[in-house]
């Protein structure tokens, strides 16, 4: 189903040539990492967030909005499409907690870095490897240290 959802938010972007970058769990398997995926992550520019949120509005379980949870700070919509969270961020100004040095830091998001890989039958804009590494080292919750783990033994 992780497949599914992720075809539909690609080609709602694709259709009106948004720019976005794939994070999360899924870049992590585009590099590697074994674990299941949970849901789809990924950001959008600050630009097009809005028409992002209306487009796939039929499919919102998590209205747009600016949270705080799970080591993140930022603004994002979460979708439901076919039982898949698809969790779209707003690239302007997230923040993710530094576990290690007990600080929010900004998470900064070029959408002209990017290494294209072919996953789920798509090819997509994944993260920069060691972007993702540094951020997940970062948080450093159990998936993302399982996440490094199997980045780096497949590298």
């Amino acid at each position: 189903m992780h497949q599914v959802a992720t075809q539909w938010i690609v080609g709602l972007l694709r259709d009106r040539n948004i720019p976005f970058i794939i994070c999360g769990g899924l870049a992590a398997k585009g590099y590697g990492a074994e674990r299941d995926l949970h849901d789809i992550d990924l950001f959008v520019p600050s630009e097009h967030f809005s028409s992002v949120v209306q487009a796939g509005q039929e499919f919102v379980s998590k209205a747009a909005a600016h949270r705080q949870e799970e080591g993140w700070d930022l603004t994002y919509v979460q979708f439901k499409y076919e039982g898949i969270k698809v969790e779209v961020g707003n690239a302007d100004g997230p923040q993710i907690f530094d576990s290690g040095n007990e600080q929010w830091v900004p998470l900064n998001i070029d959408f002209s870095c990017y290494e294209t890989v072919h996953l789920l039958g798509l090819q997509l804009p994944l993260m920069l490897r060691e972007d993702l590494i540094r951020y997940k080292s970062a948080l450093s919750r159990p998936v993302d240290v399982e996440d490094i783990r199997d980045i780096r033994q497949r590298a």
